[in-house]
């Protein structure tokens, strides 16, 4: 374990898997922690830097007003540059933040991957944010364990568990190494905010890109990874239909990356 100074001087938690090149930084979702993409790291070649955003996981937490995505995207900089990675694997606030670098420098990474891409150039919804509000007020406000519960009763996921009792279990394995006052002032920023102000900048990234999305997931919509697809001009686009298949399709989906990466 190491760790990484952001360009603000917000110290970022680094967790280094393998050794050798390529190098490949990982870039996780939005309330979660450098964990949530560890299973992508034993078949990937190289060496795999895992890092926990800043407010996230085991990094330090700002002060309000250091959450957008020029935010994030500072962050994913700043370890890719310590570490000299070629590569990118970024899943939700990740893939944004990551955009957000390719806006301004299309071929930063020689490779790139998108998993459950949220975020480009439109903001989100009323009813959405309202979503995002009311977590962050629970994070404020209740205690960690009762707050997570709170969150997952509100977002309808509590009422799947009887059907598939696992995955509660996936679900608080994500939430384990929650940081609440960061996470809650992510969720009332960098909501707010959109990754790139114009998408047609993307299509000057010119890099082999895979992209995996999904249907029915209104924060991840399949929408989004076939604008991608469409916006860049070197994308393999992977499309599930449904969580479930999502997650059937993990130990294809972690080899199928390992490839692409190496």
């Amino acid at each position: 374990m190491a760790e990484v100074l952001a360009s603000d001087g917000t110290r970022l938690h680094v967790e280094i898997d393998g050794a050798g090149k390529p190098v490949t930084v990982l870039a996780h979702g939005l309330t979660n922690s450098c964990k949530e993409l560890s299973a992508f790291t034993p078949l990937a070649p190289g060496t795999k830097v895992r890092f926990c955003f800043r407010g996230h996981g085991h990094s330090s937490t700002p002060e309000p007003g250091h959450y957008r995505f020029e935010d994030f995207a500072s962050d994913v900089d700043a370890v890719a540059r310590a570490y000299g990675a070629t590569r990118a694997v970024g899943t939700s606030l990740g893939q944004g933040a990551i955009t957000r670098l390719l806006a301004a420098e299309p071929d930063r990474f020689e490779r790139l991957v998108f998993i459950l891409p949220a975020a480009l150039d439109v903001p989100l919804s009323g009813t959405e944010l309202a979503g995002f509000e009311r977590s962050a007020d629970l994070l404020e406000t209740l205690p960690t364990e009762q707050a997570i519960d709170e969150i997952l009763r509100g977002s309808g996921r509590a009422s799947e568990y009887a059907d598939r009792p696992w995955l509660r279990d996936v679900d608080m394995l994500l939430w384990q190494d929650l940081r609440p006052l960061g996470v809650a002032r992510a969720l009332r920023e960098v909501t707010m905010d959109v990754a790139v102000d114009e998408r047609r900048l993307l299509g000057g990234v010119s890099g082999p890109t895979l992209v995996i999305a999904r249907g029915g997931d209104a924060i991840h919509p399949a929408a989004l990874g076939r604008v991608l697809a469409e916006l860049m001009p070197n994308v393999e686009l992977i499309m599930l239909d449904s969580e479930e298949e999502l997650y059937s399709s993990i130990p294809v989906l972690v080899e199928r990356v390992a490839r692409f990466l190496g």
